[in-house]
C-alpha cells in the first residue's frame, strides 16, 4: 500500500475532531525530534507557518487563505493558541 493509499484510507470515517487531533500529535513528535537535534524552536515555528500556508493556497487559492490569516490576530488575542488556556 502506498502513502496515498495509506492516508486516503486512514480518513473514511474518521471525525474531523481525531484526525486533528492525531495530526497535531504528528507534529508535536517532528517537533520535539529537531528541538533534539538543535534545531532553534523560532525557526521550526517560522517552516510550520510556511509549510501551512502553502497548504493552505494549494488546497483553497491565495484569496481563501488571506481570508483566513486576516482572522488569525483575533484568535491569537483570545487565546485560541495559548496552549495553558486549551489545557484548562
Amino acid at each position: 500500500m502506498t502513502t496515498t493509499e495509506r492516508s486516503t484510507h486512514a480518513r473514511e470515517g474518521v471525525p474531523d475532531q481525531e484526525q486533528k487531533r492525531v495530526a497535531l500529535g504528528y507534529l508535536q513528535e517532528a517537533w520535539a525530534e529537531a528541538r533534539l537535534d538543535g534545531i532553534d524552536g523560532d525557526y521550526l515555528a517560522q517552516a510550520c507557518l510556511f509549510a501551512a500556508f502553502a497548504e493552505f493556497v494549494t488546497t483553497y487559492g491565495e484569496e481563501a487563505a488571506a481570508t483566513f490569516a486576516e482572522g488569525l490576530g483575533t484568535k491569537i488575542r483570545n487565546g485560541d493558541y495559548s496552549l495553558d488556556r486549551q489545557r484548562q
